[in-house]
């Protein structure tokens, strides 16, 4: 089977996993506050939980691909997987769920850094400007309408779809994998195979040095980028509780980030100006913050939404930024992009970590915990200015 056919298998099965686990884990902390009664910090504190777990296992597991084949890789995962889903599904105490979500964490390890590498592998540089481009629009979009759709599910089906629908589709995802690994005869691709230039095959390449500092800034930019998003998403049941929204009414209003996000991956994969140029990545960083902040300290459902526009376009340039160096920087992609994922669990794990901590110490202040992490993000960017006067100097 030609590389480019095998290319296409391989996004059907990234855009079933971003349905699955999106809806799987943006709506498991709704799941804890209805059936265990978690509260904001209780919910942060498991975000935390999850986002340490996914930091080590992710680095393990993209070095794991590298080595031991990103098939063998994708088939682990994807049977971990099933087996939490399903063990979770039997669970009756929080303990129990809780154990079978960080299972499912780990073999999640297992899908994302793998995927990375079998779209980019072989590429030329405007090829990988494609892929990369491709991959981002894929997860987006099919994230996105998992957090649309998910509560109006999770109303509808009921809780236990939670664990089921997930189950069923990474099931699919085992399937096609088998099939796909039957069709390439290697887990290994052609390195010298070339891809057809994508919209704009005109790539800005600096030197070899500046391009690993650019590499550097968004391996710091991406987690303090996820420190906002999975904050965001662990204490929305408590902002959809605030302004009275129903799941399904949460989910309508809560994604629109995610399409922000789709939005920005589809301009940056047409347009490769903003590759290597620093004012873009600040731009971004610096409306990641003051968008944050609107969303969790001003309780209006106007400026919910609104923000979110801004924040969807800022993750998506940093996200962007992180696997797009990862994988043109990289020469063994599996292990880049283990590292791009472990950074996000990085991310996963300190914004959460610190806003309960917040919470906790600070139990008077309602908002102390969206103003700790918003400090956070501030020391972030510190930490972006100081690598590029470095890289200048």
């Amino acid at each position: 089977m030609p590389q480019r056919r095998l290319k296409t298998g391989y996004f059907a099965l990234e855009g079933l996993n971003s349905f699955a686990v999106t809806y799987f884990f943006y709506y498991f902390y709704f799941f804890m506050q209805s059936r265990y009664g978690f509260g904001d910090k209780a919910n942060l504190a498991l975000a935390a939980l999850n986002g340490f777990v996914y930091m080590f296992a992710a680095w393990w597991a993209g070095r794991f691909a590298q080595r031991s084949g990103y098939f063998t890789a994708l088939k682990l995962g994807f049977a971990v997987m099933i087996v939490a889903l399903l063990a979770g599904a039997r669970q009756d105490s929080a303990a129990g769920h809780i154990v079978a979500m960080l299972a499912t964490v780990v073999g999640m390890c297992f899908t994302w850094p793998t995927l990375e590498a079998l779209v980019s592998e072989g590429e030329t540089p405007a090829g990988l400007q494609r892929m990369v481009g491709v991959y981002n629009v894929v997860w987006a979009a099919t994230g996105a309408l998992a957090y649309f759709t998910g509560g109006a599910m999770l109303e509808k089906l009921g809780v236990k779809s939670l664990f089921y629908v997930p189950a069923v589709i990474v099931s699919a995802q085992l399937a096609l994998t088998f099939w796909l690994q039957s069709r390439a005869g290697s887990v290994r691709h052609d390195a010298n195979s070339n891809s057809a230039a994508g919209p704009a095959a005109d790539i800005h390449r600096p030197s070899r040095v500046k391009a690993k500092a650019f590499l550097r800034m968004a391996w710091v930019a991406n987690p303090f980028a996820y420190v906002a998003i999975n904050t965001l998403v662990a204490v929305m049941p408590g902002v959809a509780a605030r302004l009275g929204l129903t799941p399904m009414l949460a989910g309508f209003c809560g994604s629109v980030w995610c399409f922000a996000r789709l939005g920005a991956f589809v301009a940056l994969w047409f347009w490769p100006g903003w590759h290597y140029r620093f004012r873009w990545l600040l731009t971004a960083f610096a409306t990641l913050i003051g968008a944050f902040a609107l969303i969790l300290l001003v309780p209006n459902l106007a400026v919910l939404v609104v923000a979110q526009l801004f924040f969807g376009g800022a993750v998506g340039l940093i996200y962007y930024s992180s696997l797009f160096y990862s994988m043109d920087v990289g020469e063994t992609k599996g292990e880049h992009g283990g590292i791009h994922e472990a950074v996000i669990g990085l991310g996963n794990f300190a914004g959460p970590a610190v806003g309960a901590a917040s919470l906790h110490f600070l139990p008077q202040y309602a908002g102390s915990g969206a103003a700790a992490v918003s400090l956070l993000l501030l020391a972030g960017l510190g930490v972006l200015l100081a690598i590029w006067h470095t890289t200048k100097t």
